[in-house]
């Protein structure tokens, strides 16, 4: 049982750490809204420069050298891509995220291939030719901003997905991931000064949320508070109403969300349990008509816990049994 207890508590740390993280099956789903005020926000060329500027040390200065080459209604997982653009050798691809997700690596290889696809139609590239063609390297960013802590900078690869793990691959993707949260990544901050301003927005919407207002009204007093600061003062003047619905939308979708996983989390941990319980009862030499009396449950949920079950037996590796299960996509109790 020693072994079984072991089990139980890394199995329920990790899947309460990709809990919060929201990479359990079934999740992406629920990012079904746009991360628009973000992208209102360094919709203008010169805005988007800026923000190019600060995340590569750079200093142009001509917005007309950028490009934007955002694909119109591609979707994956319910989410359009946020902004693609050109600028010198670059192919450029910005995303906002709010939650979690491990599998931006995937999402970013699929949109950067739609990219290049329009790029060789677009400068008639004969790619059955001899002729060797060049392309502007790929650089995939993603802006996260959720609740989770996160480091200021990280880089998801597309490998680490790959259920062989030593390479050599023929195929890698790098999501280099930038922390925005307020009081993260001061000098890109400062280097993209309505970065911060954005950043500082959403966190005085958190401010409010966590002194007890509903969402509408945190949101209507952090716009107030950055008014009275001169925080994207022009924009919220002129965009007031756009900017409440903008952050109405996202935020709530971020809720649910969050809601979600919570519950599923919870669904994971009593199915668990039950596993477990099951388990001991097993190595009484119960029959699965008995297990289901004494814990109270249909026969139809006991049943294949206790079929599964014996297959592992007689050490019963509970990890493993909850695998084998989730995999034959076992329902979890109604409680």
């Amino acid at each position: 049982m020693a072994k079984q207890k072991k089990n139980l508590s890394e199995t329920l740390k990790r899947k309460r750490r990709k809990s919060q993280k929201g990479s359990q099956k079934g999740t992406p789903a629920v990012r079904e809204y746009k991360s628009r005020l973000f992208i209102r926000l360094f919709s203008e060329p010169e805005e988007l420069l800026a923000l190019y500027n600060a995340v590569n040390e750079s200093a142009y200065t001509d917005a007309s050298q950028l490009v934007v080459n955002t694909l119109e209604n591609v979707l994956y997982l319910g989410m359009k891509n946020d902004m693609s653009f050109l600028i010198g050798s670059e192919m450029n691809l910005y995303e906002h995220q709010s939650t979690w997700n491990p599998n931006m690596p995937l999402r970013g290889l699929f949109y950067l291939a739609r990219l290049y696809k329009a790029y060789v139609a677009a400068n008639g590239l004969d790619i059955y030719s001899g002729v060797h063609h060049k392309l502007p390297a790929p650089r995939y960013i993603v802006f996260y901003n959720g609740t989770a802590e996160e480091p200021e900078r990280m880089e998801l690869k597309l490998s680490d997905s790959y259920e062989v793990a030593d390479g050599p691959y023929s195929l890698e993707c790098t999501a280099t991931v930038l922390n925005i949260n307020f009081g993260h990544n001061q000098k890109l901050m400062e280097s993209c000064h309505r970065l911060y301003e954005y950043s500082y927005l959403v966190s005085r919407v958190r401010y409010h949320l966590k002194e007890g207002l509903v969402l509408r009204e945190a949101v209507d007093r952090a716009i107030d508070d950055c008014l009275k600061k001169g925080i994207l003062e022009a924009f919220l003047t002129k965009h007031r109403e756009e900017a409440m619905m903008d952050l109405l939308t996202e935020l709530y979708s971020v809720e649910r969300h969050e809601r979600l996983v919570r519950k599923e989390a919870r669904a994971e941990g009593e199915m668990i349990k039950l596993i477990s319980q099951v388990c001991r009862k097993l190595s009484r030499g119960k029959e699965p008509e008995v297990i289901a009396d004494e814990l109270e449950e249909d026969l139809a949920v006991i049943q294949p816990i206790c079929e599964t079950a014996r297959r592992f037996g007689p050490g019963y590796d509970i990890e493993k049994i909850y695998e084998e299960l989730a995999n034959t996509k076992a329902a979890p109790p109604e409680r």
